[in-house]
């Protein structure tokens, strides 16, 4: 899953590789070609031979101490500090596709972009044996893998780090909603303004729910990542007390369901096509795009969980919760960009001042 979403509204950003102006969104994160380039070159290599593993260990050393400044005119002159600069800035691994197909990515991307029902369709659709249904298991194929907070240890522990850690966060996980929205059935067929629409409206359900997800294990901590995992009192501190506990009432709801991830990744996909925007050019398109994805909710529900026939409705009734919530998260940070302790990237701050 390449996410290089380019969006023709939002000014050019900067590669967070190496500082040179980016291209677009490549394997989760703003960047240039060149770095792009880099970065599929290594994992591919990495993984020759053995298709099925995940990477070996790449060999790359850095001549000096692994603190080598990458910057433009710098980023050839040492290949070590530059992977790690690529996975430091959150370059997913598992979006590097080994068969280089003629046509290269044009040619995958076709396959994106043939409408739902060619969608449907590819190879890519297939479903698995546990969902039953082609769009569940597609959504479950799609699903990005987990990336990291990776608090700065320098940094004394305050109110601001905690602030500075999960707005970066944010940022970097808008930025892979973005790709990954690329990939929900349908979404790629919208006209660029509904897809703006949809982006603007629901991102942030998107991202409160994959936090949502990631709690249910915890009695009380909210999963923001693996490494970044706050408490009561953490959130107390960090003045996030109020959305600490109605995330809390919506992680109540969905353990009492018992959510399961095939829940999970499609009513991902039914927030982002829920969307409360009236800026909707084509009101049919998205009322079909919420038909496949219902559709494709009930048939799961059906095959999976026959003991419950209103299962469905019930994951349903738990979206305006579900908004309610990410509606209190967008007043936090815009609480913390009017306080100014915390610098908040160009992107985030668009998106969040695109639905006030």
């Amino acid at each position: 899953m390449e996410c290089d979403y380019s969006l023709s509204s939002i000014p050019k950003r900067l590669c967070l590789v190496c500082g040179d102006i980016a291209s677009g969104y490549h394997y989760g994160v703003a960047s240039c070609e060149a770095c792009k380039a880099f970065f599929k070159r290594t994992i591919q290599e990495s993984r020759k031979g053995n298709p099925e593993q995940h990477t070996r260990n790449i060999d790359y050393s850095c001549p000096a101490r692994n603190e080598c400044e990458i910057t433009k005119r710098r980023r050839k002159s040492c290949q070590s500090c530059r992977f790690m600069k690529c996975l430091k800035v959150g370059m997913m691994k598992e979006g590097v596709r080994l068969d280089r197909v003629r046509g290269g990515r044009q040619k995958y991307k076709r396959r994106f972009e043939e409408g739902s029902i060619g969608y449907l369709n590819s190879q890519y659709c297939q479903p698995t044996k546990k969902s039953g249904n082609k769009i569940v298991s597609h959504l479950l194929l799609v699903e990005p893998d987990k990336i990291f907070a990776m608090p700065d240890p320098t940094a004394p522990e305050s109110d601001v780090k905690v602030l500075t850690t999960l707005c970066d966060l944010a940022d970097r996980e808008l930025v892979i909603i973005i790709g990954w929205a690329k990939h929900v059935p349908g979404f790629s067929t919208l006209s660029l303004g509904d897809q703006m629409g949809l982006l603007q409206s629901a991102w942030m359900e998107v991202l409160i729910l994959g936090v949502v997800f990631r709690s249910l294990p915890y009695d009380e901590g909210l999963v923001y990542a693996d490494d970044f995992i706050m408490e009561r009192e953490q959130c107390r501190m960090a003045g996030l007390l109020d959305l600490y506990c109605t995330l809390l009432q919506l992680i109540k709801k969905y353990r009492k369901l018992q959510l399961d991830k095939e829940e999970f990744v499609t009513l991902k996909a039914m927030a982002l096509a829920n969307s409360d925007s009236m800026n909707i050019e084509n009101v049919e398109a998205i009322q079909n795009l919420q038909d496949i994805l219902h559709e494709a909710l009930q048939e799961y529900e059906k095959n999976q969980h026959l003991e419950d026939p209103h299962r469905g409705g019930k994951l349903l009734m738990t979206l305006p919760l579900l908004r309610q919530t990410a509606n209190k998260a967008m007043q936090c940070f815009r609480r913390i960009m009017a306080e100014g302790k915390v610098a908040l990237h160009k992107l985030f701050l668009e998106m969040l001042e695109a639905k006030v």
